[in-house]
């Protein structure tokens, strides 16, 4: 059975980086729902991003970064932020997805087959989400700027091109990304990538909550693309006092 929208809303915040989001499943579910038809034609600066990004999924084999994740909520104007290691690699026709995440509190997350595991250390329980026949939909979240092509963008939403942004010394392509699905948009209002021209990669991701304010972003530094990381990191080092609970409808 798949997960309660509930219950990923409480992991998937730990999700941000590949463009997942609290109400990830949902999106991923709505993906199925007929989509308004493409207006026209890309723009030049749009077409060349993507081409890029199309390319890089082409040769894409891994991707490392330390990330910084920063939920904001409007309501009480409160910053809550977590700092880490992300990892991403292609494993056969799949795109695998770990975090390692140490402060505040450490916490583990994995992404493979069709299954979410968050590992919490302190409390030794491990958080087991089944995103069940809705796997390939999921993942097409998660790899946004990593790994994922930048045409398939166009398929589930409306891009536009809003030039270029200075980051950490380079200057990144800001894309804008409005779900065609209406279902979706009550979810996730907008989503704004920040992408390296060289290496056709996500530097930064933000996602805006409709009306309320609020938003998560991601930043992301130390990057390393097509890089060997060793197996153990997609593997949850459990102890024999680890629990596991599988959260279901």
């Amino acid at each position: 059975m798949l997960p309660s929208l509930r219950s990923l809303r409480r992991t998937l915040s730990l999700l941000l980086v590949v463009a997942i989001a609290p109400s990830l499943l949902t999106l991923a579910l709505a993906q199925s729902l007929p989509r308004p038809a493409d207006s026209g034609t890309a723009s030049a600066p749009l077409e060349k991003v993507l081409n890029q990004m199309d390319t890089a999924a082409t040769t894409f084999r891994t991707t490392e970064a330390a990330v910084l994740w920063d939920q904001y909520q409007k309501v009480v104007d409160e910053h809550e932020e977590q700092k880490g290691k992300v990892y991403f690699r292609r494993s056969g026709n799949e795109i695998q997805m770990a975090a390692d995440l140490t402060d505040p509190d450490q916490k583990y997350v994995l992404f493979t087959g069709s299954k979410v595991q968050v590992y919490q250390p302190k409390i030794e329980q491990v958080t087991v989400y089944n995103t069940g026949k809705n796997r390939e939909e999921f993942e097409s979240f998660l790899v946004l700027g990593f790994g994922g092509r930048g045409h398939d963008m166009l398929k589930s939403f409306q891009v536009k091109y809003l030039g270029e942004e200075k980051i950490d010394g380079m200057d990144a392509a800001k894309l804008e990304l409005v779900p065609k699905v209406a279902k979706i948009r009550n979810n996730i209002d907008h989503i704004v990538l920040w992408i390296d021209p060289a290496r056709g990669i996500s530097v930064r991701q933000q996602f805006f909550f409709g009306p309320s304010g609020d938003y998560r972003l991601a930043k992301y530094s130390e990057i390393k693309v097509n890089e060997k990381i060793s197996d153990t990191v997609f593997k949850l080092k459990t102890t024999t006092k680890t629990k596991f609970v599988s959260t279901q409808d």
